[in-house]
């Protein structure tokens, strides 16, 4: 039976579950890689795990930038990352929550999770060069 999103462990739990299945999918999986060294995902875990904590608790523990991050990722992938990926990130995100967890915290972390999605994927449009076709 699955119980609902109750402390840190459990937001943990979702990171970790949720970012094995992200560095293991084919669309997802070869940007985070590259993007993050095997040697700084523990840390980049505990920070995403922040993150969703101050999300889900409202305890103020995130320090960061990701919008920047994804930013800088886009360049380096050629201002291809598209909506594909962002509905991919969407999808395992849900997928993971839902066989994990259940409550209004389980709803509440997919909600987030689609406006993150849709704000980042506006600013990544915002930035992307304009080209001449």
């Amino acid at each position: 039976m699955l119980s609902a999103i109750e402390n840190r462990n459990d937001v943990s739990l979702l990171v970790h579950t949720f970012y094995q299945k992200i560095r293991k999918d084919s669309l997802l999986g070869p940007i985070f890689n590259q993007m993050i060294p095997n040697e700084a995902w523990p840390a980049h875990l505990n920070k995403l795990t922040d993150f969703w904590e101050t999300n889900l608790f409202g305890i103020p523990k995130f320090k960061g930038k990701p919008t920047q991050k994804h930013l800088e990722t886009d360049r380096l992938f050629k201002y291809q990352i598209s909506q594909k990926h962002f509905n991919q990130w969407l999808f395992l995100w849900g997928a993971t929550v839902d066989e994990l967890f259940t409550g209004d915290r389980a709803t509440r972390a997919k909600a987030a999770a689609h406006q993150i999605a849709v704000a980042q994927k506006m600013i990544l449009d915002k930035s992307k060069p304009i080209t001449n076709q």
